[in-house]
């Protein structure tokens, strides 16, 4: 009668157990219950339920989900915000926040799994700004205790408020693998997420496409991410590997063969993307998966786009997007166009060189300030 309750309760049971709260992430999307994203402004200690946007019953993740920030110093947290109110900004919560209770390490992971987004929703500029946030914290203390004008730092008093450090976010596929480190899987997206505009180019299948009967044909092309694998010897005397894959649909098992394995052994790394060209046998609903081709999906990708085109709305970004450029850039035949937007008209211009356009280079240019968006060519 309440699966939304039930599923918050029994998730906050296995609240250490990042294997199974990535299964129940999997069971909610089936069942169409939300999974709202830690939150200090919102989240309780452990796994509650509240209304979403749409005014629907959802979930809210744990903070004490996240790992090695411990159930103690989220209780600290909670009862400080019940106590005196949401937090306003990074340097309130960093007065309010006792450093004995939560340190350095803690805070990176709450910042990692976007706790602090609906503060401040560059993750890196929080992330990067925390040993400031511990000395401002401490300066605090340390005036409340002996009553006395200290100093911030060398140059800061501690009532004014330092800036935050000017840097772009972490690209998207950054901000995923920090969150799957703080959380023990993808949460508020996958990092296939960023190769969806060239996934249709590549006639690649979905894990749910395959589920519902919708593969033609028994070889497909599917992409992933590798979550575990496991290597075993075969009945006749080789190798093999079962490996759990992942794509923005769900998570499924394939099949690496021996004479593949030992070819592409070194691609079944955890958190490469892939495209695999899959054999499919469905045998009374029991669908088996082998791999009959491996190869790194950015690889994939980079011959299948022809150009980027990035619009922006401040001149100053060109210069960051030199930078991801010289960072990300191999030579390719992929056009690159900037697109600046004027109040009279826009100025278009080709940059001169041209480069193999990749998944990372198109989330790093998105995420810089100033660019208002990245079209495929």
């Amino acid at each position: 009668n309440y699966p939304v309750e039930f599923l918050a309760a029994t998730m906050t049971l296995d609240a250490g157990n990042t294997d199974k709260l990535s299964q129940f992430k999997v069971e909610l999307e089936h069942q169409k219950i939300q999974l709202l994203p830690p939150d200090i402004l919102k989240s309780e200690v452990y796994f509650s339920v509240e209304k979403s946007e749409n005014e629907e019953s959802a979930i809210r993740y744990s903070l004490a989900a996240i790992r090695n920030v411990g159930a103690a110093s989220m209780e600290s947290l909670v009862e400080e915000r019940q106590a005196n109110g949401p937090f306003k900004h990074l340097f309130d919560f960093a007065e309010r926040i006792d450093a004995q209770v939560m340190n350095k390490r803690q805070i990176e992971n709450l910042a990692k799994a976007g706790a602090f987004d609906a503060i401040v929703s560059n993750r890196r500029q929080v992330f990067n700004s925390i040993e400031m946030l511990n000395r401002y914290n401490q300066a605090m203390q340390n005036e409340r205790e002996s009553n006395q004008v200290n100093l911030f730092g060398d140059a800061f008093d501690i009532n004014d408020r330092p800036a935050l450090p000017d840097i772009d976010d972490w690209s998207m596929e950054e901000r995923l693998f920090q969150e799957q480190d703080a959380i023990g899987f993808y949460l508020s997206a996958h990092p296939l997420e960023a190769y969806r505009p060239t996934l249709t180019r590549l006639g690649v299948i979905d894990w749910k496409d395959v589920q519902a009967g919708r593969a033609r044909g028994s070889r497909i092309k599917m992409a992933c991410i590798i979550s575990t694998r496991k290597f075993v010897n075969s009945a006749r005397g080789g190798r093999l590997a079962f490996v759990q894959m992942s794509d923005t649909s769900g998570s499924y098992e394939l099949i690496v063969f021996s004479e593949l394995l030992s070819e592409k052994r070194d691609l079944l790394e955890t958190g490469i993307p892939l495209l695999i060209t899959v054999d499919l046998q469905n045998r009374n609903d029991d669908i088996r998966l082998s791999a009959s081709a491996i190869r790194p999906l950015g690889e994939a990708t980079a011959e299948a786009m022809a150009g980027l085109k990035i619009f922006l709305r401040d001149i100053d970004a060109i210069q960051r997007i030199s930078g991801v450029m010289h960072e990300h850039g191999v030579k390719g035949r992929g056009r690159v166009s900037l697109v600046l937007d004027r109040e009279v008209r826009e100025i278009e211009m080709d940059l001169s060189e041209r480069y193999q356009i990749s998944a990372p280079m198109r989330s790093a240019i998105k995420s810089i300030n100033g660019v208002v968006d990245v079209v495929d060519l």
